[in-house]
């Protein structure tokens, strides 16, 4: 059994009975996006990740996870290892990691933006993200659909939107001209079931017409969705304190690999490298780390994103969703322990 199954049927149930008190019933299992088997080359999982991006490397002192999906994150090595470039850069990681503290290496891939976590540094907690209230919205009756726009990408926050949109919601998924969901290229059918059911819209936010458009998108909304650190909503102009000034009743939807607030808002992370973060890895005999699945985080991330959609809408709205990726994980491996 996969160690995400208990906490995937428990929002699966949760998502059922508050989507149908808020719009039609959600049947979590029909979307089908919360396994991606069959949709992109799978290997099995070990020391690297089952797409083979992400690796667990010993530390002096304990185990990371480093996440090197994007061609940026490989150029970053030598730079992270104060090193010069080589061929094989998993086996240069592995050697030169060794001689450092987890704690040294995870600062400086927070420095640089690289995706890294320590196995097991989170632990614990509650499947539904916490909310934070942003704002006191006047209580109101809706006549209308939800209007909800996507800025998210990738699994996760696709994950919550197709949830929403699912239960009736009108949902707009919003690209950048200049960086579209990668996912559409990789895996074209994944990305239609996430993304069938919603509008599509393409902005450019480099412009002041297409800021200023994003910014309309968001005051209008009742939810919104980004799983982008809070520094790239700073650089658009979109502050969540005058966002929910414009639209005190908004639910904002914030997915990150570790939270928003604090230090933790500056951490880049990916549903690997926050899955073993988050504790969800197996363990050898001699004591060794190892991956369990795919991207884990992913799917259990998105169905507590849209669970907490749900109960701050419940709650008349006017909060941001805070569902971290690392924290999710570290919820369902309590549950499947539990379990």
């Amino acid at each position: 059994m996969s160690p995400i199954a208990p906490a995937l049927d428990w929002l699966s149930a949760e998502i059922a009975r508050l989507s149908a008190a808020l719009g039609r019933r959600v049947d979590v299992p029909a979307i089908g996006a919360t396994d991606r088997r069959g949709q992109l080359p799978l290997a099995r999982p070990g020391v690297l990740s089952a797409n083979r991006a992400c690796g667990l490397v010993r530390a002096a002192d304990g185990w990371i996870a480093l996440n090197l999906a994007r061609d940026e994150d490989r150029e970053l090595v030598p730079a992270w290892l104060c090193a010069e470039p080589k061929a094989d850069v998993w086996a240069q990681i592995r050697r030169l990691a060794r001689q450092r503290g987890a704690a040294e290496l995870i600062e400086g891939a927070v420095l640089l933006g690289l995706p890294a976590g320590r196995v097991g540094e989170v632990s614990g907690g509650e499947l539904a993200p916490p909310r934070r209230r942003m704002a006191r919205p006047a209580a109101r009756s809706r006549t209308e659909p939800l209007k909800v726009v996507d800025l998210s990408a990738l699994w996760a926050g696709p994950l919550c939107g197709a949830v929403l949109a699912a239960m009736g919601a009108e949902v707009t998924k919003i690209e950048c001209v200049s960086r579209p969901d990668p996912t559409g290229a990789s895996t074209p059918d994944f990305f239609r079931r996430l993304n069938g059911a919603k509008a599509h819209r393409q902005l450019d936010f480099r412009t002041a017409d297409g800021r200023a458009g994003l910014r309309q998108a968001f005051v209008a909304a009742d939810v919104v969705i980004t799983s982008a650190r809070p520094r790239a909503f700073a650089g658009l102009g979109l502050e969540p304190e005058a966002i929910f000034a414009a639209n005190p009743a908004l639910v904002w939807v914030a997915i990150t690999g570790y939270g928003w607030a604090g230090e933790a808002g500056k951490r880049v992370g990916f549903g690997d490298d926050t899955a073993a973060a988050g504790g969800l890895v197996r363990w050898t005999a001699g004591g060794a780390p190892r991956f369990q699945g795919d991207a884990l985080s992913d799917p259990v991330t998105g169905l507590a994103a849209a669970l907490g959609a749900l109960q701050a809408l419940q709650d008349g709205g006017g909060a941001m969703v805070d569902a971290a990726m690392a924290r999710s994980a570290a919820a369902a491996a309590a549950m499947a322990r539990r379990a």
